[in-house]
């Protein structure tokens, strides 16, 4: 079969493409537009079976959604697990020649790539929290005006635009008073995004299958189940809930050397687990903050209350009782997301 492996080292003006045949050897560069008519004809124009592969990125999903109905196969692939193209010299060909040869290899690991179902739900997601950061950093910059200058407030108040000309009057000096003027202005514009932005993803939301039976799990609010579904797409991405807790960053991480020995001539392996090393650092910030919200919340109340309380009572502390029960949520979201089943408190196991 004539088999060809290609990788692309993607740019904003061009794109650095490399081919390896089904021997591995290299045979042929090229350098196109970064333009979809550009990139599409060249990819028409290899014969045989095409495997592709390129970095993600700011343009991957583009080039995903441009070359997958091109090739039979389209690996978009974690550039922190390239470790190859780190070594020794670096320019575009040298790196399009290594991406190459870890695909021809099989050494690459994809990131994934879903399909079209919740392409808009995504970006509503991101648009809302991009929104909400915004606002955030507003109301800090505001905050940090009359915290420097000694005036004092209590919660919230000073975010009220409505009563911004009282707090503008406690400011003397005519720039920070302009200043503070401005920044009221973006405040208000930002709060009516921010609940535009909420509202336009929370009924995007609503037309997904799984919002449903997502939405009656205690401790996950509206928000949180749009943006749960916003970034998972689907729960068969995952085999286990071990696999999930990973993509959570909810998954514990041990070291360990040595595990054999030998005893009267027996080999034996280490009965007692290596120690741990915290969780695991490569994973979504967005689940896993979800769902340690979901935690801290189900703590307090809900029918998780005694599942923690339990935990609380075999010694854990609560800091690790609250991440504990973070994988139990975790682990049941994906359960009854993948059997399509409703919450049931009444299964609610005790912690072993």
């Amino acid at each position: 079969m004539n088999e060809k492996y290609v990788a692309m080292d993607v740019h904003k003006a061009s794109v650095v493409v490399g081919v390896r045949d089904k021997a591995g050897k290299m045979i042929g560069q090229a350098v196109v537009e970064t333009k979809a008519q550009t990139i599409r004809d060249y990819v028409r124009g290899l014969s045989g079976t095409i495997h592709l592969t390129f970095e993600e990125g700011t343009q991957s999903a583009w080039l995903y959604d441009l070359l997958r109905p091109l090739v039979a196969e389209c690996i978009v692939c974690d550039p922190r697990r390239n470790k190859l193209l780190a070594d020794g010299n670096k320019s575009d060909e040298i790196d399009v020649a290594k991406l190459s040869e870890l695909l021809y290899l099989g050494r690459l690991r994809p990131v994934y790539h879903g399909g079209q179902g919740t392409r808009t739900l995504k970006e509503l997601a991101h648009n809302y929290e991009a929104l909400v950061k915004d606002n955030t950093r507003v109301k800090n910059r505001l905050k940090a005006i009359f915290r420097g200058r000694g005036i004092g407030y209590q919660g919230d108040e000073i975010y009220d635009c409505q009563e911004q000309g009282k707090w503008l009057a406690k400011l003397t000096e005519g720039g920070v008073r302009e200043r503070a003027r401005q920044l009221y202005e973006q405040l208000q514009q930002l709060e009516r995004w921010v609940a535009a932005a909420r509202r336009q993803m929370l009924a995007e939301s609503r037309r997904q299958p799984a919002k449903k039976n997502l939405q009656l799990i205690p401790t996950l609010g509206e928000i949180s189940v749009a943006q749960l579904i916003a970034t998972v797409d689907t729960p068969h991405r995952f085999r286990s809930k071990r696999q999930f807790w990973t993509y959570c960053g909810l998954a514990v991480v041990r070291h360990t050397s040595a595990d054999y020995r030998f005893e009267q001539g027996e080999l034996r392996r280490r009965v007692k687990p290596g120690p741990t090393r915290g969780l695991n650092r490569n994973y979504n910030r967005r689940l896993k903050r979800i769902f340690k919200s979901a935690a801290l919340t189900g703590s307090i109340k809900g029918p998780f209350k005694p599942y923690y309380e339990r935990l609380l009572a075999r010694g854990l502390s609560s800091e690790l009782a609250q991440v504990t029960l973070a994988r139990k949520i975790a682990a049941i979201t994906l359960t009854l997301w993948k059997k399509g089943e409703r919450f049931d408190p009444e299964k609610m196991v005790k912690p072993a």
